[in-house]
């Protein structure tokens, strides 16, 4: 006796989210011949730029990758040849790759919460009406215009000098010995030095959160009896969430490559020693071309992680955004 026959019966197809969708999907407009030939135009100029940006970019970076495999010192140019994946193990076993991540991500995350935290603060009064508004705000931005080499020489001789500084001469007037900041205190000299540089570049982006703020909620607010450190808490702030989040991924992205301050202040001294400079010390100092390539190849490939995973948070925030209106 066989078993009777299963009949299995396939779902029907449901065409209503087919058709929801295509009703959603804004039909595509029918281009005439002079608007396929404009088109055509513009993506012809758009190749000469991206010619160009391939081989301004990606051209340099592949003879890293060359110079990376390769055994070469500047000292002993005629011993220079084939070293296979020799200068990858010594980045990896020497010991200054992972003091150097340490120390850049110490400093880069301290200054990027200290500059979200001035940069909010600088915020929330520039967000306030009065008279010389958009001078104060002009005056504010002037530090993020300023070269990074500039301001780590103003920091380095006209800030904290322990014989001329006006840092120890505000300290001497309350009677405190002068600090030698630049080799008593190095990564904490550095991390003032951006502090004071990326805080008007965060301040500008919450600036723009607080100001596309609804002054009707926070009013209606005012009126149920909220006061204004519960309106900051409760409403402003989880309002501002998604500016922050933008502030320190950009912010991040940016200090990651900071060089100028170390190299003017510290020269990588008391744990300042951050990938940047370790790439130019061994290039530089050490006159090691294949290890230094090395150490750039990896550096780069770090930085695009990290920016590939902040531009993966970017769309996702702004396409949240989207829905929601």
């Amino acid at each position: 006796m066989t078993a009777p026959d299963l009949i299995v019966a396939e779902p029907a197809h449901d065409p209503a989210p087919a058709a929801s969708r295509a009703l959603r999907r804004p039909p595509k407009p029918e281009l005439s011949g002079g608007q396929i030939k404009a088109l055509r135009l513009a993506r012809t100029l758009v190749w000469p730029a991206i010619v160009v940006a391939v081989l301004v970019t990606q051209i340099p970076f592949l003879v890293t990758i060359y110079y990376s495999f390769q055994n070469w010192n500047l000292m002993r140019p005629g011993s220079r040849g084939f070293a296979g994946f020799d200068n990858y193990v010594t980045v990896f076993t020497g010991g200054a790759f992972m003091q150097s991540l340490s120390a850049t991500v110490f400093i880069t995350g301290s200054s990027i919460v200290l500059s979200v935290l001035f940069g909010l603060g600088l915020a929330l009064l520039l967000n306030r009406k009065f008279f010389g508004q958009g001078l104060a705000r002009t005056l504010v931005i002037t530090p993020f215009l300023m070269m990074p080499a500039a301001a780590a020489l103003i920091f380095k001789w006209s800030m904290l000098d322990a014989n001329v500084g006006m840092v120890n001469w505000g300290l001497s007037a309350l009677g405190v010995d002068p600090v030698q900041w630049n080799t008593d205190f190095p990564a904490l000299t550095v991390i003032m030095v951006l502090t004071w540089q990326y805080t008007p570049f965060m301040m500008l982006i919450l600036l723009a959160g607080l100001q596309s703020q609804s002054k009707e909620t926070l009013e209606a607010a005012s009126v149920d009896g909220a006061g204004p450190i519960r309106s900051f808490l409760h409403m402003t702030l989880p309002h501002l969430r998604q500016y922050i989040e933008l502030a320190v991924l950009l912010g991040g992205i940016m200090l990651l490559q900071v060089f100028d301050p170390i190299a003017i202040m510290t020269r990588g001294t008391g744990g300042t020693k951050t990938l940047s400079y370790l790439l130019y010390e061994r290039a530089f100092v050490g006159l090691e071309i294949g290890e230094a390539a090395a150490y750039g190849v990896i550096t780069v490939l770090l930085t695009i992680i990290v920016a590939s995973v902040a531009l993966r948070l970017l769309f996702k925030i702004f396409s949240s955004e989207g829905a929601k209106s």
